[in-house]
C-alpha cells in the first residue's frame, strides 16, 4: 500500500478481550480461493511485486508507527510521541516472548504444539477452519466460554503462497504465518488474563491521561497491544522481519486480486 493511504498495520485489529480477531485488511472484492494468486495477469503480478518491495524497503518501527497512526485517538499525536511508544511495545513484546518460552514456564498438555503455546501460563483451545478470506481475517481470539483461537487456514494459505511469490522464505519460514498467527493471539491472551502484564505495558509506555497536582493518573494507549502481540509473535517464531510487514504485503495481495 503507498504511503498515502492506511497501512496494513492499521487493519490488524486483534482485541483480546470477550472477543478478538487478526485482520488483515479493509472489506473490498474479496478472493475464494488461497491459489488466486496464480490466477493474476503477469502485469498485475509485477505490480504486487513492486508494492511489495516498497513496504519491504521500509524499516519494522515504520509498521509500528503507522499502526499507532492510524489507530483512534492518535490523529493528532506526533510522530515522535508515536514511534517512542511503538519502539517501547516492541521492546515489551519481545521481552514477553522470552518470559513466555523460558524453559520454567509452565506447560500444558491443552496447548497446541507449537512454539507461542507451548509454554503458555493461559493455553487457549486451538480451532482450524475457513471462510478467513470472506471476512479478510487470520485468526480470531475469543475468551469465553473457553479461550479459543479460531485459526483461518484459507486466509493463512493465501499468506504463505504470496511468500513464495515474493521470494520472502529468508523471512518467513514454510508455516511461520499460522505459527504467528497463533503467537499473536496468544500474546492477547495474556495481556488479557493477567492484569500485571497489562499494568507493565501501561507503566512502560509512560502515558498520562490525567493529572491533578502531583497526582497522575495513567493512560491507555490503544494500538500499543497490537504492537507488542506482533513483536511478540515475530520474536517467538523467530522471523526475519516483522509479521507486521507479512500483513501489509497481504493487504495489497488482496487489493489486487480485487482489482484483477
Amino acid at each position: 500500500m503507498s504511503a498515502g493511504t492506511p497501512s496494513a498495520a492499521a487493519a490488524v485489529r486483534s482485541r483480546a478481550g470477550r472477543a478478538g480477531a487478526t485482520a488483515v485488511g479493509p472489506g473490498r472484492q474479496r478472493p475464494r480461493t488461497a491459489g488466486a494468486l496464480v490466477a493474476l495477469t503477469p502485469a498485475r503480478r509485477e505490480a504486487l511485486r513492486a508494492e511489495c518491495a516498497r513496504l519491504e524497503a521500509l524499516d519494522d518501527a515504520e509498521f509500528g508507527v503507522r499502526l499507532l497512526a492510524h489507530t483512534p485517538t492518535h490523529e493528532t499525536r506526533e510522530e515522535a510521541l508515536l514511534r517512542h511508544w511503538a519502539q517501547t511495545a516492541t521492546e515489551f513484546g519481545r521481552e514477553l516472548a522470552v518470559d513466555a518460552t523460558s524453559p520454567t514456564a509452565a506447560a500444558s498438555p491443552r496447548a497446541e504444539p507449537s512454539p507461542p503455546a507451548q509454554h503458555a501460563p493461559h493455553p487457549a483451545r486451538v480451532v482450524e477452519t475457513t471462510g478467513g478470506l470472506d471476512r479478510l481475517l487470520l485468526a480470531r481470539y475469543t475468551s469465553r466460554p473457553e479461550p479459543t483461537v479460531e485459526l483461518f487456514t484459507d486466509t493463512i494459505a493465501l499468506g504463505e503462497q504470496l511468500v513464495d511469490v515474493l521470494g520472502w522464505r529468508d523471512r518467513y519460514a514454510a508455516g511461520s504465518l499460522r505459527a504467528a498467527a497463533l503467537a499473536h493471539e496468544h500474546a492477547h491472551c495474556l495481556l488479557h488474563r493477567d492484569a500485571r502484564i497489562r499494568r507493565a505495558l501501561r507503566d512502560r509506555l509512560g502515558h498520562t491521561a490525567l493529572r491533578l497536582g502531583r497526582f497522575r493518573v495513567p493512560g491507555h494507549v490503544a494500538g500499543a497491544d497490537e504492537v507488542a502481540a506482533h513483536a511478540y509473535a515475530g520474536a517467538v517464531c523467530g522471523l526475519g522481519r516483522s509479521p507486521l510487514l507479512l500483513t501489509a504485503a497481504l493487504v495489497s495481495a488482496v487489493q489486487a486480486l480485487g482489482e484483477d
